[in-house]
């Protein structure tokens, strides 16, 4: 849609200028802002499909094959396809999974013999699993392992270092109202032996105080003392439309201390935690995937900053430093608004967005240099757009 091969009407030119934060005067001459908004995006986000033609709700990349390039892991349809770079053959792992369709995955080296795990979630009622990859991960089954199957409505996984031994554990909610462990949030420790182990160690930081369908986590230290404490989003009206942080006490055993950061944000979703504007002090990032608009809170005083208040469904929701700049940036894909999106930092918390693709939806999105030029490239999960595709940076 460059202005160069599209004839643009008011009534569209007021939509794309919205969902990139410009005013629109209903002229029908493309001004200097407009030029800006719907310019160059698919010279410098070209698009690579690596599957297409099934819904799907997440993709995440790693070297699973050690050939030193990014592969990327989707599950839909009860399967579990490995796409192998760079021409992205399928191969299909994991012959004793959960025949639903994962909600979102996280990758981790489990056993710790120094190749990438896969990590799924089942929403409802579970579970939450991991994969092993074999020493052969294109012709040996991936065994299937439990992390947990007693918590219900795991929309989200993250990975942090949240006890501070040095090694990457695992964040889910259990978003339902219903089960031993409704309306919370855990993080968890991986056991001794995890081949062996029948799950994982389960700590609850926020037993029965996530209401109102949580939905995905962050972590990060907020505080300054060393610990990492945990952001998460509520998205419906009851109990929900949330976002909210907790701190984690000095000693364990002692309970985590919740902070709400603002309340009636309607279908509240996605929050991660990330230095925003060069004060050195952890501020939020977050997005409303069940209503609009993407926003920051500042610290200390967590004053709310719109970013971009017209993207609908920004479902998905990454950080990173996207120009090389040397600050962090954001990024999103709107699944009702079909437009993926970045969000340029000066390095003082003031954006300016760029559209990346504007016939895009997405459930999922995650920053990772595919084609190791040392840039960050988009990859995503298409749910609604039925495409697993990554766009590539070349800013």
């Amino acid at each position: 849609m460059s202005i160069t091969n599209y004839t643009a009407t008011p009534l569209l030119l007021s939509v794309i200028l919205l969902s990139a934060g410009c005013a629109y005067s209903g002229s029908e001459t493309v001004g200097a802002e407009a030029e800006a908004a719907i310019a160059s995006w698919k010279t410098n986000w070209p698009k690579h499909v690596i599957a297409e033609g099934y819904s799907n709700q997440t993709a995440i990349a790693a070297d699973f094959t050690a050939d030193g390039l990014p592969d990327v892991i989707v599950n839909a349809e009860g399967k579990t396809r490995l796409y192998i770079a760079p021409d992205w053959k399928e191969v299909v792992i994991g012959s004793e999974q959960p025949k639903a369709t994962a909600i979102h995955s996280e990758v981790i080296d489990v056993d710790a013999d120094g190749d990438p795990d896969y990590i799924g979630a089942v929403y409802s009622p579970g579970p939450v699993f991991w994969l092993e990859r074999p020493d052969d991960p294109l012709q040996t089954p991936w065994p299937y392992h439990l992390v947990d199957d007693e918590i219900d409505g795991t929309h989200g996984l993250i990975t942090g270092d949240v006890n501070g031994d040095g090694r990457p554990d695992l964040i889910a909610n259990s978003a339902q109202p219903t089960g031993p462990y409704a309306e919370s949030i855990a993080w968890y420790e991986i056991p001794k032996n995890p081949r062996e182990a029948p799950h994982w160690i389960r700590h609850v930081f926020a037993k029965s105080d996530a209401p109102g369908l949580s939905h995905y986590m962050g972590v990060g230290d907020v505080t300054g003392d060393g610990r990492a404490d945990i952001s998460a989003a509520a998205k419906i009206p009851e109990g929900g439309n949330w976002f909210a942080w907790w701190a984690q006490p000095s000693a364990g055993g002692e309970p985590w201390k919740k902070h709400v950061l603002a309340t009636e944000q309607e279908g509240a979703t996605n929050i991660l935690i990330a230095e925003l504007n060069g004060d050195g002090k952890a501020d939020f990032i977050a997005s409303r995937g069940h209503g609009k608009g993407i926003l920051w809170f500042d610290a200390p005083n967590f004053e709310l900053h719109e970013i971009n208040p017209n993207l609908e469904g920004p479902h998905s929701l990454a950080v990173g430093d996207i120009d090389g700049d040397g600050d962090t940036d954001a990024i999103t894909c709107a699944k009702d608004s079909f437009i993926a999106a970045w969000f340029e930092n000066d390095g003082k918390g003031n954006f300016t967005t760029h559209h990346i693709n504007e016939d895009q939806a997405a459930y999922d999105i995650r920053l990772v240099d595919m084609d190791r030029d040392s840039d960050l490239d988009v990859l995503i999960a298409g749910q609604a757009s039925n495409n697993v595709v990554w766009y590539e940076n070349r800013r």
